[in-house]
């Protein structure tokens, strides 16, 4: 609860100074009634009604308590907040070719990226977030939405093979991210591409697609994934069962870094799970940072009901002293 008017409570200093006057009015000699024996007086008033009487000074302090605290407009709020921001939209854009199935990572590149991405997306408040894949060609698994459980849910399907055809068209995923991009208002449009390999598929070259994204004012962090030299995936070899081969590192560390340079966005290396998850989360720290959130609390008045219980007590003090406690001049 808070008071929209404070400055009304320094009326509260008073008070004290009110107690005392009814006090020593209270104390001050009466005028008085002579009768030759009291002891009858004393059976028909009740001993609590003295009491009572005594109290009666308190009601009207409490009143006076009460009004002062209605004039000072206190205030609830509703608990939930109606939060008003030109929030960041984000796609996650992850390479799902076979190459990600490399166990240079644990369990794989693929498996700890989609762990690492969950743990982002668990982490943002009021931002939209889209999921794009590719390998040969790009889909989109995800729109942009608030609705992070289905993001998450979405992401959870991700599995090497999803795309019929495998290679690594990072143009067209980089192309297909920017028209997911296309039409948002938000105060910040972000790209997060993770890939481990080279450019091998697809119509549109990566850095012709950072050009669309750059025109667009969308900022594109990239990620190459993979432990420099060779690596080791398994395979399930329809003769010889499961099998382990190996597969030199191939990435393109020049083009990611130009992709993200051109479009204001950063280029990371990601050589293990652990140097992932710190990139995710220095993405993270750096898109937080650049926009200001505004949020409003809707208030219910509380003053009314303070003026509701002062009129009762009033109408009680003034019920009891004009009857039972009537004072006769």
């Amino acid at each position: 609860m808070r008071f929209a008017n404070l400055l009304f409570l320094l009326l509260l200093v008073f008070v004290p100074f009110l107690l005392k006057q009814f006090r020593e009015r209270h104390t001050k000699k009466q005028g008085s009634i002579r009768f030759s024996k009291v002891s009858r007086l004393q059976h028909t008033i009740p001993a609590g009604l003295t009491r009572i009487y005594t109290l009666l000074p308190v009601i009207r302090i409490i009143t006076i308590i009460l009004l002062i605290l209605a004039l000072a407009r206190p205030q609830s709020s509703k608990g939930d907040e109606s939060i008003t921001t030109e929030g960041i939209d984000i796609i996650l854009t992850l390479d799902v070719s076979g190459s990600m199935q490399a166990e240079d990572f644990k369990p794989n590149r693929l498996e700890a990226a989609k762990q690492v991405a969950a743990d982002f997306i668990r982490g943002r408040r009021n931002d939209r977030i889209g999921l794009v894949v590719f390998a040969g060609h790009s889909v989109t698994q995800a729109p942009l939405t608030l609705d992070y459980e289905v993001v998450l849910s979405l992401l959870d399907q991700v599995h090497i093979g999803m795309l019929q055809e495998d290679g690594t068209a990072i143009g067209m995923a980089i192309a297909n991210s920017v028209n997911r991009l296309r039409k948002s208002k938000a105060k910040s449009k972000v790209v997060i591409l993770l890939t481990d390999g080279v450019n091998n598929k697809g119509e549109i070259d990566p850095l012709t697609a950072a050009n669309l994204a750059k025109a667009m004012k969308q900022r594109i962090y990239t990620i190459g994934a993979g432990s420099k030299g060779q690596a080791y995936i398994t395979v399930d070899d329809p003769f010889f069962g499961k099998q382990r081969r190996r597969i030199q590192a191939d990435l393109d560390e020049d083009m990611l870094g130009k992709v993200a340079e051109m479009t204001g966005g950063k280029y990371f290396r990601a050589t293990d799970e652990k140097s992932l998850a710190q990139i995710y989360e220095e993405i993270d720290h750096l898109e937080k940072s650049k926009i200001a959130v505004k949020q409003y609390k809707e208030y219910v008045e509380l003053f009314p009901y303070f003026v509701y219980a002062a009129f009762a007590l009033l109408t009680l003090e003034m019920l009891l002293t004009s009857t039972r406690f009537r004072r006769i001049p």
